[in-house]
């Protein structure tokens, strides 16, 4: 097989109190096409997209790093390539942009290698890529999933989601890097924060699958990481106001941010978007808010 394109989808990581093991995918995705090149050089990258020149058009492209990780891991040398982005993600927003760029490079390595490794193989290697799993086995498999490790072995379970439960993702048009979203964290907690979460992470569990709405509210609190991030997110708590005020049961952090993620219903949807995009607005931040759903089949050849 000589050329193969992923379409691998955005995630939405954490969803308040499951810090760095609970992620959704969603209906946002990045395309990235694979196609082996006799002779010439060894990499060539095209980028289509808003925010093309931000991608790193050279061997230290995270595609390009995770292609050859697999190729490595197999003993092979990878062919002469040329990788063909078509962003739909945005590029450091907390959408698992990063995730994308793993799954679709060990995705491609593997399919372009004749198909080696199953699935739980190329998980496992993304979960080592990227230090953690909440964003990458959602762009995987698809649906909202839980992982967790046992003794260096992964349990993945998938956690219903309610249809009526729908996710509004407010866009901002500024950066937060995961490293830095990550430097402002404590390095201990309080045995009351944590039974707070402990607490809340089986009630969202419950919530999400029934869209109880009483549930769902309490439940999106969290005291582990949005109490310390927000501060780097402009306009936080004005647009979560804004968001409960139109109907939301709640917002959240989007991974480390700045995208924020509300869930509503369909019938406070249109709402709740212009309302957060308002908000923002008027604080004279231009942001990108819209409702999507949940994506269920994951990556995907195209």
């Amino acid at each position: 097989m000589n050329k193969i394109t992923v379409s691998v989808p955005a995630t939405t990581a954490n969803l308040g109190v499951g810090f760095d093991c609970l992620g959704a995918a969603l209906t946002m995705a990045n395309e990235f096409q694979f196609a082996v090149v006799e002779g010439g050089a060894k990499l060539k990258i095209i980028v289509e997209g808003d925010e093309a020149d931000k991608v790193d058009m050279g061997e230290n492209n995270l595609i390009y790093r995770s292609l050859l990780q697999l190729y490595q891991h197999l003993g092979k040398k990878p062919p002469n390539l040329e990788i063909t982005i078509k962003l739909g993600v945005p590029l450091s927003r907390g959408l698992g942009s990063s995730a994308t760029a793993i799954i679709a490079g060990l995705l491609g390595a593997n399919h372009l290698a004749g198909n080696p490794l199953s699935q739980s193989e190329i998980m496992e290697m993304a979960i080592a890529i990227e230090g953690h799993p909440d964003n990458v086995v959602p762009a995987l498999w698809g649906n909202c999933l839980l992982s967790v490790e046992d003794a260096g072995k992964w349990q993945i379970s998938s956690i219903p989601w309610h249809q009526e439960i729908i996710p509004v993702v407010a866009i901002p048009n500024f950066e937060l890097s995961t490293q830095e979203a990550r430097a402002v964290l404590p390095t201990e907690y309080s045995p009351r924060d944590a039974i707070f979460n402990i607490s809340r992470m089986g009630l969202l569990i419950r919530a999400l699958s029934t869209h109880n709405p009483e549930w769902l509210q309490t439940a999106l609190a969290d005291k582990l990481h949005q109490p310390y991030r927000q501060q780097l997110i402009m306009g936080y708590e004005q647009v979560q106001q804004a968001a409960i005020t139109a109907g939301a049961y709640g917002m959240v952090i989007s991974g480390a941010g700045p995208t924020l993620l509300a869930l509503t219903n369909s019938g406070c949807v249109e709402q709740v978007v212009k309302s957060m995009g308002e908000t923002w607005a008027n604080m004279g931040i231009e942001a990108d808010v819209r409702s999507l759903e949940i994506n269920t089949s994951g990556a995907k050849l195209i």
